[in-house]
């Protein structure tokens, strides 16, 4: 893969300009390792060394001295800012190569430089292509964790009753499903041949377009999901340690001893309910299958 497929591809992904002092932090190695000048050195210093005379040699066990070591730090610092210099001249280059590609072709894409970087962005004269498309996008979906946590469980164990749905969880789920019902993440799949046939759910095609999946056989095994889980919980459980571990400065101020401000900061402070919380204890069942019986 050469630099320039690299530098296009970097460019492409980042959401914030990308700048040139990043790039050469990045592509330092590879830069300085594809330089033609640096197969040189090697012969040079050769050279220089065959045509200078052998310096004194200092006595052994003598220390060096400030000035010196001070030299010495000094040389390493330059020789730092050369190689700086030069490997920002190379990205440099193969940037301005990528830049008169994209506008030379008929792209509808080009390289600006923004803000001190450098960012992908739509030609002008597209732009009122890409209006028309923004304006034709939903607007992004929001979930609260009961919803996410029955959808996941539709989605591993599908087709799945209500019921069913329900005792995983360990809490009654019907509101949640008639979000995602809504929402037209799940949708019904018939009735279970039981007593009394509840309604099968199952997840739809906006399901796998919403979180970018080929099929549900794309989706993680139980293992994986597992073991993200937990790690997800160790990292939690370690930021709360560490929380709990810092000193509290600030005095408990009851709510007999509290001025009326502070009384309504401790209100306005209690954890809020999901949205979805209260539509899980407040709709019954029925106002499920009333929701979904037009589907059937």
């Amino acid at each position: 893969m050469s630099l320039k497929a690299k530098l296009e591809a970097v460019v492409y992904a980042a959401e914030e300009p990308v700048t040139l002092s990043l790039l050469a932090t990045m592509f330092a190695d590879e830069v300085l390792a594809g330089t033609p000048g640096k197969a040189a050195e090697p012969e040079a210093e050769q050279i220089e060394l065959l045509t200078t005379e052998p310096a004194p040699e200092a006595p052994a066990g003598e220390p060096e001295t400030p000035q010196e070591t001070a030299s010495e730090e000094a040389d390493q610092k330059k020789l730092a800012r050369q190689k700086d210099r030069q490997v920002r001249q190379v990205l440099q280059g193969v940037l301005d190569e990528l830049i008169r590609e994209y506008g030379s072709s008929d792209r509808g894409m080009e390289i600006r430089e923004i803000a001190g970087g450098y960012r992908m962005a739509t030609k002008p004269e597209y732009h009122d292509a890409v209006r028309g498309f923004v304006k034709s996008l939903k607007p992004p979906m929001k979930l609260s964790l009961q919803a996410l946590e029955t959808l996941a469980v539709i989605a591993y164990k599908q087709p799945v009753t209500a019921p069913e749905v329900s005792e995983i969880r360990g809490v009654d789920s019907g509101g949640v499903l008639g979000g995602l019902v809504s929402r037209k993440l799940i949708t019904t799949a018939g009735r279970k041949q039981v007593i009394g046939r509840p309604i099968l759910y199952k997840t739809t095609k906006e399901f796998l377009l919403r979180f970018g999946l080929k099929d549900v056989n794309d989706l993680p095994s139980m293992e994986e999901f597992e073991k993200m889980a937990g790690e997800l919980a160790e990292v939690e459980a370690a930021g709360d340690a560490q929380d709990a571990a810092l000193p509290s400065t600030e005095p408990l101020v009851s709510g007999a001893d509290a001025s009326p401000a502070e009384a309504s900061l401790a209100v306005d402070e209690q954890p809020a309910e999901e949205p979805l919380a209260a539509q899980e204890n407040l709709a019954p069942e029925h106002a499920l299958s009333q929701a979904t019986e037009g589907e059937l």
